[in-house]
């Protein structure tokens, strides 16, 4: 039953990193927008570093679950 969980936990952490990373990837488009205006630009700045730090711990996560899973 463990093992159930530990997959489950896989998954969402697995599709946690990834809607991180689409975020991260809008952020920083924002940030790179010339037309934006500066607190726009940094706000995404900050927002894609913070989204950066989220998918790593979602990849380190669904590494130990998977892990976890397959012992």
């Amino acid at each position: 039953m463990e093992t159930i969980k530990n997959a489950g936990n896989y998954v969402a952490d697995k599709v946690n990193s990834a809607t991180s990373a689409t975020s991260k990837e809008a952020n920083k488009e924002v940030a790179k927008d010339s037309n934006a205006g500066v607190g726009t630009r940094l706000q995404a700045a900050g927002d894609a570093i913070s989204d950066k730090a989220s998918e790593s711990k979602h990849d380190a996560s669904a590494e130990a679950n998977k892990q976890k899973a397959t012992h």
